[in-house]
């Protein structure tokens, strides 16, 4: 059983170093979606993308948070994978085996849920930040921590298809911030780059499209086909970020109400 709590342990720190080197990255102007992938692909020594491994080989500081979690990762799993070993390897019976099996799902199953918690996320990130301002010179201004994309809007970048809702329209047509959803920046297919586009811009097909949003409403409008079914899409889109903006008003009156009180 000693050797099960162990494994268990052994997941659960590295849940967390994990998320600290994920927001460490995050303060070295990585997006959070990119720096969790790259933490984690770093401890299980899984590996990542070209691009992604030359973002982090030419930084210094990412470059140290990787080869740490690198050196962490290789200890951590055999440690982990060798108590599992020995604690099945000990049983004397059949139902020995079964409970400690039951123990250790169930176990990692509690870990999991506590790790896909959306308040232990925000409260456990805020706190992981403050403490690395304190104790490390990451204190930079990031694209991530100025956008807020600590919660749940993102930046993402979405090639327009042939078939995609926005492919051949002007943005003006496209109407995205009545979405909630603004556009940063196109790039051409000859590689040039427009920053803040202006509405009369037409967006073509194999263009590159920079999007900041809601997570949900972004993924959404990568997958929105042309036809009615993009513009129907578009519409319950308009009233959900209407209904949004009117719920986000109220509190705003309640809270000027409570100041002047």
């Amino acid at each position: 059983m000693i050797a099960i709590l162990s494994v268990l342990a052994v997941v659960a720190v590295s849940a967390l170093v994990t998320r600290i080197a994920a927001i460490a990255l995050q303060l070295t102007g990585v997006s959070k979606e990119t720096a969790r992938f790259q933490a984690r692909s770093a401890f299980t020594g899984v590996g990542f993308t070209t691009g992604e491994a030359e973002s982090v080989m030419l930084h210094p500081d990412r470059r140290r948070i990787i080869l740490l979690l690198m050196l962490l990762g290789s200890a951590g799993l055999v440690t982990a994978i060798a108590s599992v070993v020995q604690s099945f390897a000990g049983t004397g019976s059949t139902s020995e085996a079964l409970w400690r099996g039951l123990v250790l799902v169930s176990g990692l199953a509690l870990l999991a849920a506590l790790a896909h918690s959306g308040w232990i996320e925000r409260h456990l990130a805020r706190t992981i930040e403050r403490v690395l301002r304190r104790v490390t010179d990451l204190d930079l201004p990031t694209y991530a921590s100025l956008l807020d994309l600590m919660d749940e809007f993102i930046v993402s970048r979405l090639e327009v298809a042939e078939a995609s809702w926005l492919a051949d329209r002007t943005l003006e047509e496209l109407r995205l911030p009545e979405e909630g959803v603004l556009v940063l920046g196109i790039i051409r297919r000859d590689g040039s780059y427009v920053g803040s586009p202006r509405g009369r811009y037409t967006l073509r097909p194999r263009e590159t499209v920079i999007l900041y949003g809601p997570a949900e409403r972004v993924h959404e409008i990568q997958r929105r086909l042309s036809g009615p079914g993009g513009h129907e899409a578009h519409r319950g889109a308009k009233q959900t970020h209407s209904e949004a903006l009117e719920l986000q008003d109220a509190q705003q009156r309640r809270y000027a109400e409570r100041g002047a009180g």
